[in-house]
């Protein structure tokens, strides 16, 4: 390949078709709409079959189920049956779902394999449909990312074409399971791609609309949670949101190493690591068992609890139901996740966080009759904050609870509050309940994205334009001689710029040319003759992206500047030293700390009255 005028690669070379990846973008939001229907269909059929032994497709409630005591083993016999097929299928059936998609597109380039596209969403419905305190959000996230993956993996494309086709499969899978096509495009920038591009942008927005489309048609135009408007009251009751906050930062903190933990307690069993899901399934099944009979008839901790979300949104539990359905839900969702079965994390977090908010907001009536608080709006601010601290994906956690119930009243505090809540978690934890996974696995993950100073800064602002250069005419010998004598002009760079008598560039040779040359006995060849000619080039208004995709494209490490009207003409020097100082700039402007006005002004009147 050659490289243009100014010798950056053309941008048509960069082999990223966005037409086609356009059209298979939309051929995924329609698979991933009929899968995420699919899946909750499966869903539905296991729970009818298991609980009450009839077809049925609607998800349904375990508590009324004929079984009575028996449904204590009906989600261990379901995480048995989940180890199996992870012993025998693929170890991917278990987990979140949404780990194993970053993992894929961080470590795997974005390949997923065909069985996990059946196996996923399989294990998914048997968890959930057997009583799993989980939600299908995580699995039809990973069952859109093998989709998308499969049909990158079928097409002839680059590996950047697959990772924002296997981002679309997943997008689609949450719009159509939420209809919620924004949230679910800003899920995937935040927590897949790490990136803001028009390349990844437009696709991704292709897919979610048309499987919130498919959502549309399958379900229907309600909004997921259909609650009252909200109310933000007076200004002070700001001062209570920043209180919630600071206490669903810390509840998110505490479920994520909770997690960690019961992980590491499970592994420390003395039984077979596949049989850890069934262990945790029979808690679940004890609980959920439990709780409704021993204390307040009607909590359901079972399956993934949309109703029960509604319900506490809307402000039907009174504080007691609520503190039961908080202790004991965050209690069977960390059990059953820690032991390796296969769940989601949102529907269950966003229960937890919901019952937090309904908690406090309910507290706070109680302590302030005169107040005008919403149980609504504290609810769905913990809701929203509670799931964005535990997941560092805070602007998708604000879009998701606007989405998903359309109460714009909330909109302010529930902002208010997951900022807040995304403070205290990053203040307190490197890693979130997503990644930590990913971490102990050697791949880090970094929770925040900026703009890449290689396509902002031009050549020439970091550029050596102190020219170093020498003859064509000159031999390796008297070259190796000046360099074996510390010529400072001669050591100052790896490469060398060779000019004819007019000064016009005609190559450069590397100190490993030059030994290359010695070893082979070639003393009196030239440096033109030993180097490299014509020099790949660059101009000082390329930007310093172009310059790293030359050196990469050939394999070099330094660059000629040559003036953008006259190619002949050099005006600089570029080397991965001179790339790498905008970072170090950056570094350096974050962490040193500059006098302020104030300060300066008063150092100058203490030195004042010294004198």
């Amino acid at each position: 390949m050659s490289s243009n005028g100014n010798g950056a690669i053309p941008e048509s070379h960069s082999n990223f078709n966005m037409v086609k990846v356009g059209l298979l973008a939309s051929v995924m939001g329609v698979v991933g709409g009929i899968a995420a229907e699919g899946l909750h269909r499966l869903i539905g059929l296991v729970t009818n079959l298991v609980f009450y032994q009839r077809f049925g497709t609607h998800i349904e409630s375990p508590l009324e189920s004929p079984l009575g005591v028996g449904i204590i083993f009906v989600p261990a016999i379901g995480g048995l049956i989940i180890g199996l097929m992870a012993k025998y299928g693929t170890p991917l059936v278990r987990g979140h779902g949404i780990p194993e998609a970053m993992e894929a597109i961080l470590i795997k380039r974005s390949k997923i394999a065909p069985r996990v596209a059946l196996l996923k969403p399989l294990s998914a419905a048997i968890s959930i449909g057997s009583g799993g305190p989980f939600g299908a959000e995580g699995p039809i996230i990973q069952t859109g990312a093998a989709l998308g993956s499969l049909l990158g993996q079928a097409v002839h494309m680059t590996v950047a074409e697959r990772k924002v086709l296997l981002a679309c499969g997943a997008a689609a899978g949450l719009s159509a399971t939420f209809g919620t096509p924004v949230a679910a495009v800003i899920f995937a920038l935040e927590l897949l791609l790490f990136e803001f591009r028009t390349r990844s942008f437009i696709p991704l927005v292709l897919a979610s609309t048309i499987a919130a489309e498919m959502h549309l048609i399958f379900i229907g135009p309600e909004p997921v949670f259909a609650v009252p408007a909200g109310e933000f009251g007076e200004p002070l009751t700001l001062i209570f949101f920043l209180v919630l906050g600071v206490l669903c930062g810390g509840a998110a903190i505490l479920l994520t190493r909770s997690l960690h933990w019961l992980e590491d307690g499970f592994h420390h069993l003395l039984i077979n690591h596949y049989l850890y899901p069934a262990v945790g399934g029979l808690f679940v099944g004890v609980v959920g068992y439990a709780v409704p009979h021993l204390t307040y008839r009607g909590v359901d901790v079972f399956g993934p609890g949309y109703a029960v979300i509604e319900n506490v949104v809307t402000g039907q539990y009174a504080l007691g139901f609520l503190l039961v359905l908080l202790l004991s839900k965050s209690a069977v969702w960390l059990v059953a996740l820690g032991s390796g079965t296969s769940g989601g994390t949102l529907a269950p977090v966003f229960m937890i966080g919901a019952a937090l908010g309904a908690v406090f907001g309910l507290a706070l009536k109680k302590i302030f009759p005169e107040l005008e608080i919403s149980t609504t709006s504290f609810a769905l601010a913990g809701m929203a904050a509670v799931f964005g601290g535990s997941t560092r994906a805070t602007f998708a956690s604000i879009v998701f609870a606007f989405e998903m119930t359309r109460d714009y009243e909330s909109l302010l505090p529930i902002m208010f509050t997951c900022v807040i809540a995304d403070l205290i978690a990053a203040r307190f934890m490197e890693t979130s309940l997503l990644t930590e996974q990913l971490r102990r696995g050697g791949v880090l993950v970094h929770h925040e994205y900026e703009a890449d100073l290689l396509g902002m800064v031009k050549v020439g602002t970091v550029m050596d334009s102190q020219l170093v250069t020498i003859p064509a005419t000159m031999t390796i010998w008297e070259l190796a001689e000046r360099i074996n004598q510390h010529d400072p002009e001669l050591t100052r760079h790896q490469g060398l710029l060779i000019v004819n008598e007019a000064g016009t560039l005609v190559g450069i040779i590397t100190r490993s040319d030059v030994r290359l040359a010695v070893q082979e006995g070639g003393m009196d060849m030239t440096v033109l003759e030993a180097g490299t000619h014509p020099a790949v080039c660059i101009t000082p208004d390329a930007s310093l992206q172009d310059a790293v995709l030359q050196m990469f494209h050939y394999d070099i490490g330094r660059l000629p500047v040559v003036d953008q009207a006259d190619s002949s003409h050099l005006v600089g020097y570029l080397s991965r030293t001179h790339i790498i100082r905008p970072y170090l700039r950056r570094l350096q402007d974050e962490h040193d700390l500059e006098a302020g006005w104030v300060q300066t002004h008063f150092e100058r009147l203490a030195r004042g009255a010294r004198k």
